[in-house]
């Protein structure tokens, strides 16, 4: 294939200005490269893929040209609206003008977005696997846009190199220092910009993936039935409640169709019943309601479980029972079963101790099972039944979970064939058991997935779980990478930006140029660092 010489150009712009990319004049040890090994860095550097990517971007040159010129349009805008909210938490910081949360839990959010999705959870080693995956493929598509800017341009590159700085890896694309140097402003900010625009590219392809996910993972897998448990550490309080493979199926009726919707209810809809909890003020300090959710209890199982003599802070039930108590719609405990308000106020109570496990299987009352209530209000018994709502310390929430084990199903049906209108419950494969305490912690206690497979081994489970986690984490790392290079700061990607746009928007001198750049970076790296300071508080 033939070869296009490249014609050398005598560089205009001062010696010791400053670039990013890492620039080599060409030598004639091209060919020898020598790779570096020290005790916190070590490289490796290759240039077999220099001859394909210089003929593919000459190749679609006009393409690209568009491509990238779209991309400074992008990357400037980056760079601008980064350094408005940098200053404006600088501006903050100082008084100069107000606390805006809003602006800040977004800018924080696009930033460091990614430390919330271990929250509750600790680092395993497949979760610090994915993160290094996902660092490398976001470090290639940045490095990999630079060199094909430069290719397409018609700048030589030297060699491609691979890193590990310490413990993190990375990559890095060494041009022709020469052409670079001498080639138009434009061009060289379409270069320098280019890093920006495909993470930022990048970053949309993975938000669309995410969405499409169903559909692409369709043939293999179905989705929508609920989430299905992958693993139970023997650390989560569901331990011994849920095994891998159980599949959820509802949290307070509620049902439940994927690990979002589990995580929302659980740690948004009943951590704000954990800030709003409503303690009756005929309860005192001792217990509160669990929000008016009640079951439908017999009177006669009620008058075998009643307890007349409740003292203040001392509860009597076994550890195998709960107490309860009577409520009506509006969430208060009635008191139409004999008793006083002096006796109220004397810290006696008639409650009732009951089966946890019995209990799940009557009817459910009360006003508080929000989703839940299928015909208006459910607050309702029948004529020889009472509604009765447990009775849990402060801080904690009664949470009713239904689960289902397809397992246990699919021998039930191999074995007696069962009417496809029988319930869960008739079919014995699955179950509802309560869970009392911290709901939130107990939600990120376990890992799920919202994908079960139609067939093969166990271990293909595991799948449509690490592509959705790389993807989320693949995400947030361009797009940390996009916004932290847009920075004017030393060392990145917005120095040699900032450097390339004074040169083609202003006439100013050389000279003045470099003090104003200068000025700019020092600025830059001061709000930077209380900017940043203050949105990872």
């Amino acid at each position: 294939m033939e070869t296009r010489r490249m014609r050398r150009f005598v560089s205009h712009q001062k010696p010791n200005s400053r670039t990013l990319l890492p620039l080599h004049a060409p030598s004639s040890s091209s060919s020898h490269l020598s790779n570096t090994i020290s005790f916190f860095y070590c490289d490796y550097k290759f240039i077999s893929f220099n001859k394909p990517l210089y003929t593919f971007g000459r190749k679609h040159a006009n393409f690209f040209k568009l491509w990238f010129s779209i991309g400074l349009g992008f990357a400037l805008s980056a760079m601008l609206a980064v350094t408005l909210i940098l200053v404006w938490e600088v501006a903050t910081a100082l008084n100069i003008c107000g606390e805006s949360n809003k602006v800040r839990s977004i800018a924080s959010e696009m930033l460091f977005g990614f430390p919330n999705l271990l929250s509750g959870l600790s680092l395993s080693l497949a979760d610090a696997g994915c993160i290094c995956v996902s660092t490398i493929v976001s470090v290639f598509v940045h490095e990999f846009g630079h060199a094909l800017a430069a290719t397409s341009e018609g700048i030589q590159i030297e060699y491609i190199a691979i890193f590990i700085a310490v413990l993190f890896p990375g990559a890095l694309v060494a041009f022709n220092d020469d052409l670079l140097q001498a080639s138009e402003h434009l061009t060289a900010l379409r270069i320098y910009s280019a890093g920006i625009w495909h993470n930022a590219v990048c970053c949309a392809a993975c938000g669309l993936t995410l969405f499409l996910l169903p559909l692409l993972l369709f043939p293999f897998y179905s989705s929508g039935h609920g989430p299905m448990v992958m693993d139970v550490p023997s650390t989560s309080p569901l331990y011994g409640y849920l095994a891998p493979g159980d599949v959820i199926l509802s949290v307070d009726n509620v049902r439940i169709r994927n690990a979002q919707e589990w995580l929302k209810l659980n740690t948004l809809t009943y951590g704000i019943q954990l800030k709003n909890v409503n303690i009756s003020q005929h309860t005192g300090d001792l217990a509160a309601l669990n929000n008016g959710k009640g079951y439908c209890v017999p009177s006669l199982v009620m008058e075998a479980s009643k307890i007349t003599g409740l003292l203040e802070n001392q509860l009597v039930c076994s550890s195998e029972l709960n107490a309860f108590v009577k409520i009506s719609c509006s969430g208060n405990i009635t008191l139409d079963d004999g008793q006083s308000e002096t006796d109220l106020s004397n810290g006696r109570r008639n409650m009732y101790c009951l089966n946890a496990k019995d209990v799940v299987k009557l009817d459910k009352c009360g006003d508080g099972w929000g989703l839940a209530k299928s015909n208006g209000s459910s607050c309702t018994c029948s004529l020889d039944e009472f509604c009765l709502a447990p009775v849990q310390e402060p801080g904690m929430v009664w949470v009713e979970i239904t689960y289902s084990r397809p397992q246990e199903c699919l021998r039930e049906e191999n074995s007696f064939p069962v009417s496809t209108t029988s319930s869960l419950k008739e079919r014995n494969c699955g179950a509802t058991f309560i869970f009392v305490g911290d709901v939130i912690s107990m939600a990120h206690s376990i890992h799920l997935t919202s994908y079960q497979p139609r067939w093969g081994p166990k271990i293909v489970a595991y799948f449509p779980n690490f592509l959705e986690r790389f993807l989320i984490w693949t995400f947030h790392i361009s797009l940390a990478l996009a916004l932290l290079n847009g920075l004017p700061v030393y060392f990145l990607d917005g120095e040699s930006i900032l450097d390339a746009t004074l040169s083609h928007y202003t006439s100013l001198s050389p000279r003045k140029r470099n003090k104003v750049l200068r000025l700019c970076l020092l600025c830059g790296l001061l709000v930077s660092i209380i900017g940043l300071f203050r949105l990872l508080l």
